[in-house]
């Protein structure tokens, strides 16, 4: 069992031997000019305005939660709608699983919609 991790063990060591040197040839050779424009921080083209530690309101994250949720869902969909004609000739069993999956995601839906999650004030 030992001898089947050898290659890999093998193979991690050179990857982090060669990324090590890499890292360092290029803190020795690469150019070193800071500046305060090169250490200013830039984002989409715009100047910086505020404070970059600024506090977001907890709506913001609880709505980015629920949309990678749904979203990571939605994804079941695509591989049943593919195979739905050829698994709906073996039976109905699937139909209602997937009427149940859907019955799920929408007691989520209204359920985070009574708690009032996705409004955004």
């Amino acid at each position: 069992m030992v001898g089947e991790l050898v290659p890999i063990l093998v193979l991690l060591a050179v990857a982090v031997v060669i990324v090590a040197g890499i890292i360092g040839l290029t803190h020795l050779f690469g150019p070193k000019h800071p500046d305060p424009v090169k250490l200013s921080p830039y984002e989409s083209g715009m100047e910086p305005v505020g404070e970059a530690r600024t506090r977001f309101s907890i709506r913001f994250y609880i709505i980015a939660m629920l949309f990678v949720l749904f979203d990571i869902e939605v994804v079941f969909f695509y591989p049943w709608a593919v195979v739905f004609k050829k698994l709906l000739s073996m039976g109905s069993f699937i139909l209602i699983e997937m009427l149940v999956f859907v019955g799920l995601l929408l007691v989520g839906y209204l359920y985070a919609w009574k708690k009032g999650a996705l409004e955004w004030d």
